[in-house]
């Protein structure tokens, strides 16, 4: 493996000098129809703030989120959550909502959206406490929109939404909501699935603002990103997976200039 000691960080991003949350993976595996797709023995995700995960297509990466996500079921081995001054938590043995709720936090790889919502009917919905979420509590509705007034209509503002009260037209406009939600969640965990696929270069660089933003203020994140350009970017480390398996761990520079990565997914040219 490309050695993890000694790596340089970003001198614009704090490295471990607050409490981050940490995602320690162990002896993971998972399967389908007989053929692996995720096999990893020993990954950890968190010593920076925010990490990359590279690959080609059918590389277990975004299985490897899900699993960590409780979307599916790991077939063995564990995956934990470790946040200073609290209890460990296991997170492969609880139901998707609780892992939601312990502070992990996933974008959608493909474009969701919670049809014939409003952008902040939406918005207002993703931060919404249980305690609230009644349809007749329209006094819970008001608090919360309340209580997150400020940071929606920044958010908004430095996406160029300005019409909250329609729903998002295009897919670009969707993608940009569901971000917009984990934007506002401030988890401790953060994992973006292809976060800027489709959208144009201006936004590209607004949601790398924003997620630095996030990071810097003691959000771990964990970006899959096929725009190689946003990983060597934001990442002070990057994982490299192929069939399953992680095989090489690094600084984005020794990453990128690997044979094995070249060969297998860069080509010439990326070097």
């Amino acid at each position: 493996m490309v050695a993890e000691s000694g790596t340089a960080v970003r001198a614009d991003l704090p490295h471990r000098t607050m409490p981050r949350a940490r995602l320690t993976v162990t002896d993971v595996s998972k399967s389908f129809s007989g053929r692996t797709v995720v096999d990893v023995d020993s990954l950890t995700l968190g010593d920076h703030p925010i990490e990359g995960l590279i690959g080609p297509n059918g590389a277990g990466k975004t299985t490897l989120m899900r699993l960590i996500m409780g979307s599916l079921k790991v077939d063995s081995g564990k995956i934990r959550l470790e946040r200073e001054g609290r209890r460990e938590i296991e997170l492969s043995r609880l139901p998707a909502h609780k892992i939601a709720q312990s502070g992990v936090v996933k974008s959608n790889q493909v474009i969701t959206d919670f049809e014939g919502l409003t952008i902040l009917d939406s918005l207002l919905l993703s931060v919404t406490p249980a305690r609230r979420e009644h349809p007749l509590h329209l006094a819970g509705e008001r608090a919360t929109y309340d209580e997150h007034r400020a940071a929606i209509e920044r958010q908004l503002d430095d996406f160029g939404l300005e019409d909250s009260r329609r729903v998002a037209l295009s897919a670009g406009e969707k993608k940009l909501v569901d971000i917009i939600r984990c934007l506002l969640l401030r988890p401790a965990v953060l994992l973006l699935d292809e976060p800027t696929a489709g959208l144009p270069g201006e936004v590209t660089r607004k949601v790398m603002d924003a997620v630095e933003k996030l990071a810097a203020d003691g959000t771990t994140v964990v970006i899959i990103e096929h725009d190689l350009a946003v990983i060597w970017r934001l990442c002070a480390q990057v994982t490299f997976m192929a069939e399953g398996r992680v095989l090489l761990r690094g600084e984005p520079s020794d990453i990128r200039e690997h044979k094995t990565v070249v060969e297998s997914y860069l080509g010439q040219g990326h070097v």
